[in-house]
């Protein structure tokens, strides 16, 4: 795995460091969720989701951009198989993207002329494709849904058609290199066009007939138990090596202080049990071809990064002044994860 120097160079450059993209594509993690039939693993999203937490735990920006960049190459299994097949077969592939319907689609003989521009694709200076949510319109017209609304079509489109525009600049995953991206009247074949939901995969297998709102839940809940995690093991020498100042006391000594690091460690545990126990329960409904309680997971999903964000902020008062400082790596954990909890779909209900 890829060490700390590593990973703070990546942070102050804003791009992952080349051993980490060579350790990405050398173990194919990108490929994990495609389907096998067009050159992919298709492993059980449980493998995947331990995984990304595995990577998370290591350096955030690497976590993120594996699950994000592996979670767009899962569309292959709604792709046209003779398409997924001419992706997957790229050198190197790498899918970014953007779920926002933030440009249009324009029908145009046997496809669609793109035009729009898009946020936070995470690993885009190494993207071979970009996928995209657009609104489908027909001489110029929106073309409405049976309720009224705009129609919206996933697309993934070839990394020749887009512009990156370099506009990520947050506090934290600054290695993610989530940029924007724009195309301009770009036209791609209907193929490239696609529905994200179990009745439109084109790949047999349970990976593609698990919800997409739940998948995105686990792996990006993953992500943040990682970073949790790393943050807590580099905070341990910190609590042990300050000292109070009026008793002389090891910080981590304190009774108040022990008693909340011994709470967020055990909170923490608890909820990654559940976490596990509720996403191998929906992955065996998936391969028994029952119903996935999608409500239910993605609420213990949540649960478990609000366990998280409780045990970080619990624990930093107590770490002093190297927590802050910007190039410790304890810092830029505490970066990545609050970063990665502004996330949408990880917003607090309340």
């Amino acid at each position: 795995m890829i060490d700390e120097a590593a990973c703070r160079a990546a942070d102050l450059e804003g791009w992952l460091a080349p051993a980490q993209q060579a350790l990405i594509h050398r173990e194919g993690w990108l490929r994990m969720l495609a389907p096998r039939a067009c050159g992919g693993a298709e492993l059980p999203l449980p493998d995947v989701v331990r995984l990304e937490q595995a990577i998370a735990a290591r350096d955030g920006s690497m976590g993120w951009v594996v699950t994000l960049c592996a979670g767009a190459l899962w569309f292959a299994g709604f792709l046209a198989p003779e398409r997924a097949r001419a992706i997957m077969a790229t050198p190197d592939v790498c899918v970014a993207g953007s779920g926002a319907p933030t440009g249009y689609a324009d029908k145009e003989g046997d496809g669609f002329r793109i035009t729009g521009r898009w946020d936070y694709a995470s690993g885009a200076p190494m993207a071979t494709h970009f996928t995209l949510n657009a609104v489908l319109r027909e001489r110029g017209q929106v073309l409405l849904d049976e309720a009224g609304r705009p129609r919206i079509r996933a697309f993934i489109v070839p990394a020749r058609h887009v512009t990156v525009e370099p506009t990520w600049r947050s506090i934290g995953l600054r290695a993610s290199a989530s940029h924007s991206y724009r195309i301009d009247d770009a036209w791609v074949p209907a193929d490239h066009g696609f529905a994200i939901a179990p009745e439109a995969a084109t790949a047999p297998g349970p990976l593609y007939r698990f919800p997409f709102m739940p998948l995105a839940f686990v792996t990006l809940g993953a992500n943040l138990l990682g970073m949790a995690q790393h943050f807590l093991a580099l905070a341990r020498p910190l609590l042990t090596a300050r000292r109070h100042p009026a008793t002389g006391l090891a910080v981590v000594e304190l009774p108040a202080v022990a008693a909340r690091l011994a709470n967020a460690t055990a909170a923490m545990d608890t909820a990654q049990c559940e976490f596990y126990a509720a996403l191998d329960a929906a992955w065996a409904a998936a391969v028994a071809g029952a119903e996935v309680d999608s409500v239910a997971l993605q609420r213990v999903a949540l649960a478990m990064v609000e366990t998280c964000r409780q045990a970080v902020d619990t624990i930093y008062p107590y770490c002093g002044l190297q927590a802050a400082h910007g190039d410790s790596d304890i810092n830029r954990v505490w970066r990545d994860f609050h970063t990665a909890t502004q996330h949408a779909m990880l917003v607090p209900a309340g």
